[in-house]
């Protein structure tokens, strides 16, 4: 009895050392190193839910095979008590850098503070944390750059008419880009608010600030507060309908729509109104919203090549770790601190341009769509 009792416990320790090293462990991790020993790099991402941090991990896990550097990537799922467990859970196994992508900018600053007083450098990641001096470096494409080309996108597609239908809405109140994303695409589409060529369907408070070139922060919170997509597509979706309801788009009908996720589920409700012509804006290059672009449905995307982004937060890891100087272009204010950054160039993509910058350039094969 004793000799059976022994060998059912030998065999339930090793079933539960290949569990805990599973690919898909309790933590959800995308995991590079987990065979045991410290971890050079963590890498937290917000969500697995959304396709563009899908695209990240991928992007990351291309970029990494290049490096002797061990690395594990987390992903948060939308919970900033989750992110912060996953901080302590990587500064456990001994992370000398940490780059993050905070689900909330503000609600991530305690975690990556417990990592910066354990002597980690900090990289925040496409999106800022705010509200603490606890940030070394922020990787990101020029956010207030991305709202510019979406706002000039619509003012290049108006033909000399005055009062055009404008539908205005915006990412997480919650998310620091969401701002820059607005305040980007305010600038370029303010003047003809304040003219009078695109007349402002679905936001009062943007008509209230029309002649306001340069908003302050609260005001710009006053009118994404009405126009907040959360980044959902569901809520895009529900936003949109009440919306279209509440004022019937007519003719040609402008609609800024921050991203591709949000940008198909807004164009799928305007498409259901009879007589009109939609010009809708997007970003990421989403698979989905590429299709879509060469269906001639969602107008455009702003290209932030992801590749590019995740070399130069891996060059700025592997930089640190080797103690070499981290080049820097760009500061962004966070609340606390001016952030030392790494600003990467955007592109517009539309159906006349869309082989040459996602086929040709090797950012996704031609087989993943149809019409090309």
């Amino acid at each position: 009895m004793k000799k059976l009792l022994l060998i059912l416990l030998v065999t339930v320790m090793v079933m539960g050392t290949f569990v805990g090293c599973g690919k898909n462990d309790a933590t959800d991790g995308a995991v590079d190193s987990d065979r045991g020993g410290s971890v050079d790099i963590g890498i937290i991402l917000p969500t697995k839910e959304e396709p563009r941090w899908v695209q990240d991990e991928a992007r990351f896990r291309e970029a990494l095979k290049g490096t002797d550097h061990r690395v594990e990537i987390l992903f948060s799922q939308g919970d900033s008590a989750r992110e912060k467990q996953n901080v302590e859970t990587l500064i456990a196994k001994g992370i000398k850098v940490l780059i993050i992508t905070p689900h909330d900018g503000a609600a991530a600053a305690a975690a990556v503070k417990a990592a910066k007083e354990e002597g980690i450098t900090v990289i925040s990641y496409d999106r800022l944390v705010t509200g603490t001096d606890a940030v070394d470096y922020y990787i990101t494409f020029n956010s207030v750059s991305v709202g510019e080309a979406q706002g000039q996108f619509l003012v290049d597609q108006l033909s000399g008419g005055t009062g055009e239908n404008l539908y205005l809405f915006a990412g997480a109140a919650t998310d620091n880009n969401a701002f820059l994303f607005f305040e980007g695409a305010w600038n370029v589409l303010q003047p003809k608010i304040a003219d009078g060529t695109f007349v402002v369907m679905n936001s009062p408070k943007a008509v209230e600030f029309k002649n306001k070139a340069v908003l302050t922060r609260d005001e710009m919170g006053e009118i994404i507060e009405q126009i907040t997509t959360d980044w959902k597509p569901e809520v895009a979706k529900s936003r949109a309908e009440s919306h279209i309801t509440a004022a019937p788009p007519s003719g040609k009908t402008f609609v800024l729509a921050p991203n591709d996720g949000t940008a198909r589920a807004i164009f799928d409700q305007f498409n259901k109104e009879a007589g009109i012509e939609i010009f809708i804006t997007g970003q990421d290059a989403e698979i989905p919203s590429i299709q879509y672009i060469i269906d001639g449905k969602q107008s455009m995307t702003v290209l932030k090549d992801v590749r590019d982004l995740v070399a130069g937060a891996i060059g700025t890891a592997v930089d640190v770790l080797e103690g070499n100087k981290v080049e820097t272009n760009a500061t962004y204010n966070n609340g606390v601190i001016d952030v030392k950054a790494k600003d990467i160039q955007v592109i517009t993509v539309t159906k006349d341009n869309v082989k040459e910058k996602i086929i040709e350039s090797g950012y996704y094969d031609a087989s993943e769509f149809t019409g090309l």
